[in-house]
């Protein structure tokens, strides 16, 4: 008997002939983002992943696992011979192991056979151990509705035993689904945003503006930290950094007031689509919700979307402010996103910011501007940091 780790994914198993692509990829991913953690192997066994390593690894490396996009549920299992009377025998020991921490009194055996070659078929091995236990312990009962704990028994190229589910974030490995590029502006919803996507396959790259001098770096090195945690579930992040104010300057200069924010959206947009072709990136990101803000009513959104021509996913549209919160604390950016640091959006902010505009008014607007001197300027200064976990 050895122990090991194993992984179970959903999605992945529902694909047809390129699902060894995700297969694939979601080893690869698991190799990488736990390097170092002691692992000697990594193998896949008739629609499950294995993991083997080090034992005083385990706990750690399964933290990590929960957070690889393409796994459901995590389990700390015994490997062993397909042999009825040592799957007795460790079946019993786990699940005493398991009562020696949890205080457990009743379970249910749960078979998959996978190997249908295997006898008996899957009732009556249950019903073979589940005897077994009882007749060779005390304290322990059957209950097949609401057990205090499940035995599970995969019957494999070798049977795996094991007591947890440890639930994981789902989706799809990233790398499978195209390239992303988030607007990060260092608030609750733009990292959830970005979560979100990856959690979709989706490999992310982030824009961040600022206003510096007018913003502090202290503003920007909370964007970096937001950065720094959506790695751990996406790995590493290309981050721009764009000073936007000379163009807030012009805005404010040569537009109507109440027209400020709309256009720096529309500007944003832009620098982040001509970063994105530059990359070959393949979509827009941004944490946008409907009707939470002046910008983003359905006319707000209708005119940011006419500054550009590449997709924008917006995962949150239909959530409010509660559900987004949730999945902040969730993931770990609340706490850095409610950091007092302003953002570019504070500068030259209007007191009363147009809420239905119209496009060919906003159009009318920018006619004043350079917008393609404007844009070029602020790609050409821009900085680039490489963001790892």
């Amino acid at each position: 008997m050895d122990k090991v780790i194993s992984v179970s994914f959903g999605e992945v198993a529902l694909k047809g002939q390129n699902r060894y692509f995700f297969e694939n990829k979601l080893v690869r991913n698991i190799k990488r983002i736990t390097k170092g953690m002691g692992l000697t192997k990594v193998y896949k066994e008739q629609s499950k992943i294995y993991i083997e390593a080090e034992e005083d690894y385990h706990d750690e490396l399964i933290k990590r696992l929960k957070r690889i996009f393409g796994i459901v549920n995590i389990s700390s299992c015994y490997r062993i011979e397909k042999d009825i009377d040592k799957i007795k025998k460790y079946s019993l020991e786990l699940l005493e192991k398991t009562r020696n921490i949890r205080g457990i009194k009743t379970f249910k055996i749960d078979v998959n056979r996978a190997d249908k070659r295997f006898q008996p078929n899957s009732v009556e091995l249950a019903k073979e151990v589940g005897a077994y236990i009882l007749n060779n312990s005390k304290g322990f009962t059957v209950d097949v509705h609401k057990p205090d704990v499940f035995v599970y028994i995969d019957i494999r190229s070798n049977c795996y035993i094991y007591t947890d589910k440890i639930k994981a974030f789902g989706g799809l490995p990233v790398g499978t689904n195209g390239k992303g590029l988030l607007l990060l502006s260092g608030g609750i919803d733009s990292p959830v945003a970005g979560f979100l996507i990856a959690k979709r396959g989706v490999e992310i790259s982030a824009v961040h503006f600022h206003s510096y001098p007018f913003t502090s770096e202290r503003a920007e090195e909370k964007v970096k930290a937001l950065a720094e945690i959506l790695t751990r579930y996406c790995g590493k992040i290309k981050l721009f950094s764009v000073n936007l104010l000379n163009i807030q300057k012009e805005i404010n200069e040569k537009c109507p007031e109440d027209e400020m924010t709309i256009i720096s959206r529309r500007f944003m947009m832009r620098i982040a689509e001509k970063i994105a072709v530059r990359e070959e990136i393949d979509a827009l990101i941004t944490g946008e919700s409907l009707g939470q803000v002046a910008s983003q009513t359905i006319k707000g959104i209708h005119v940011t979307n006419s500054s550009v021509s590449l997709p924008v996913l917006r995962p949150l549209i239909g959530m409010d402010k509660v559900e987004i919160t949730e999945i902040s604390k969730e993931i770990g950016t609340f706490e850095t996103s409610i950091l007092p640091f302003e953002d570019c959006c504070t500068v030259f902010l209007p007191k009363h910011p147009v809420t239905r505009p119209k496009l060919e008014d906003i159009e009318e607007s920018e006619d004043s501007l350079d917008i393609e001197k404007l844009i070029e300027d602020a790609i050409d200064k821009m900085e680039i940091y490489e963001i790892r976990s």
